[in-house]
């Protein structure tokens, strides 16, 4: 494309930088899906929120060649503020960068890490590089997952236990995050309610919490047969096996 004058010359080169950055946006994710893999927030952690990559590489699994690489990753990292990063005074000759924990790597250490891995797993983000080969598709059509992998993702889980356990466990934590929340910030939603349903939901980890917050409420959980058979027994939520497409137990709130 022929540049023209200065002013179309920068527009230009903008819209080349927001492209740039549409294009390799993928590279936050996988950044953050080795920092999942590796335990760094683990590792920052240990050292008491805070350290430097000497330290970091002391509680993380990392072969000898990949340290410059992991200095390029921590950068990546703490430029989406995953990490926040401190630099070393001017006068403070050969000293390292400080990384520290954020918020966000804060929910890495225990509560969304579970979440985060099923998003970033391969099965799940392979899918994606076909969304515009779905577009291309006849109605009615199978969902984009199908698509890929040949079957549905609960069908999916029903045949591989090791893909199902960390769709359990993803799911389990997110619900177990927002239900803390909800049920500290929203309590009054739960009053007047004698009986609940969760529609699809896993193991139980919401209707648990509700549960155990609002003893009251009869707590009940509708899924397929072989999620149903990892639930927790002794929990006073009752499990139910069945499909939400054929019919939905009653009860005075689904969700």
């Amino acid at each position: 494309m022929e540049l023209t004058n200065n002013s179309t010359d920068r527009g230009l080169l903008d819209a080349q930088l927001e492209l740039w950055h549409n294009t390799f946006a993928f590279m936050k994710s996988m950044a953050l899906k080795s920092a999942v893999d590796l335990h760094i927030a683990d590792a920052i952690h240990l050292h008491g929120g805070a350290a430097t990559l000497p330290q970091i590489l002391t509680k993380v699994d990392l072969h000898p060649s990949k340290i410059p690489s992991l200095h390029r990753l921590m950068r990546v990292l703490a430029t989406t503020n995953v990490f926040s990063m401190q630099h070393p005074s001017p006068s403070a000759d050969g000293s390292e960068p400080v990384y520290a924990l954020t918020p966000v790597s804060r929910l890495l250490l225990g509560s969304q890490t579970p979440l985060t891995a099923m998003v970033l797993d391969p099965i799940i983000v392979s899918p994606f590089f076909e969304l515009g080969t779905w577009f291309q598709h006849e109605l009615p059509d199978p969902c984009i997952f199908k698509q890929t992998h040949g079957r549905p993702i609960w069908e999916m889980t029903k045949q591989d236990a090791t893909f199902d356990a960390l769709v359990n466990d993803g799911l389990a934590s997110d619900s177990q995050f927002i239900m803390d929340v909800a049920i500290k910030q929203c309590a009054e939603v739960f009053q007047g309610i004698s009986s609940l349903i969760d529609v699809g939901g896993g193991i139980g980890a919401a209707a648990q919490a509700i549960s155990k917050a609002f003893p009251h409420v009869k707590c009940s959980v509708l899924d397929l047969e072989h999620i149903i058979a990892k639930a927790p027994a002794d929990t006073g939520v009752q499990f139910i096996t069945g499909d939400m497409f054929e019919s939905i137990p009653p009860a005075n709130a689904v969700l």
